[in-house]
Order: structure tokens, then sequence, then C-alpha cells
């Protein structure tokens, strides 16, 4: 495994970790200010949109995993396919939402040499 796919590999456990947390400055800082975001039902939106949902969503629990099915790295990008199982529970609620599916996020390596998520089209969809 390359140092690039390591540092990917690495930026989605932190993601992961952050997200559990509810730190969502650090989930911030691994995207790029120009992060485009792509869901079902919803118009593209960018980094500003994805912080005021973060913001609306503190005092809800969320676990989850993401499993990389494949990583390329071209350069300064990459490429990769993710599978996520994620529930979310919101406080007050005995039963989590959950939610299962894949995502393809382009990431590129800034000008510091760190990757970071710049599109992410995410596929996940409520499950049993």
């Amino acid at each position: 495994m390359s140092d690039d796919e390591r540092a990917i590999r690495e930026l989605v456990d932190t993601w992961m970790s952050a997200s559990k947390s509810g730190d969502t400055a650090k989930v911030l800082s691994l995207m790029a200010d120009d992060a485009v975001f792509m869901v079902p039902g919803q118009e593209p939106f960018g980094k500003a949109a994805f912080a005021t949902a973060s913001a609306a969503q503190q005092g809800m629990r969320i676990e989850g995993k993401a499993d990389i099915v494949e990583l390329q790295v071209l350069g300064e990008w990459a490429f990769m396919r993710n599978h996520i199982e994620i529930a979310v529970t919101p406080p007050g609620a005995t039963q989590p939402i959950r939610r299962a599916g894949y995502t393809l996020t382009l990431l590129r390596k800034n000008t510091d040499g760190q990757w970071q998520l710049a599109r992410d089209a995410n596929l996940v969809s409520a499950t049993s």
C-alpha cells in the first residue's frame, strides 16, 4: 500500500471517528473549501451547507462503518468507492435510523500535501 493510499484510508477513519464524536470542525477540515456533495433528491451542495446541516444534528448519536471497496490514486487526485452503514439516533429516540449504501468520492491533495474530499456522490438509503 502506498503512502497516499494509507493517508486516504486514515482520512476515512478520521472522518468516521469525528462524525461519531460530533467533531464537526474536524470533519470540515477533511474537505476542500470547494467540496461538492450530491445526494438523492437534493441539489448539489457545498461545504457551508454541510456545516449548517451538521450543526442541526448536534446531540444525535452516530454509529457506523465505512469499508473502502475500491481506491485508486492518480497523481494529485484519487477516487474511492465506499460501502457505508450508519445508524443515527436522535436525542430522546430509542431506535436508530439506519442507512446503508455506496458512495463515490473524489479526493484531491491540497498544497500542504494533505488529502481532502473534493466531490462526493452519496447513494446511501434507508434500511430496515
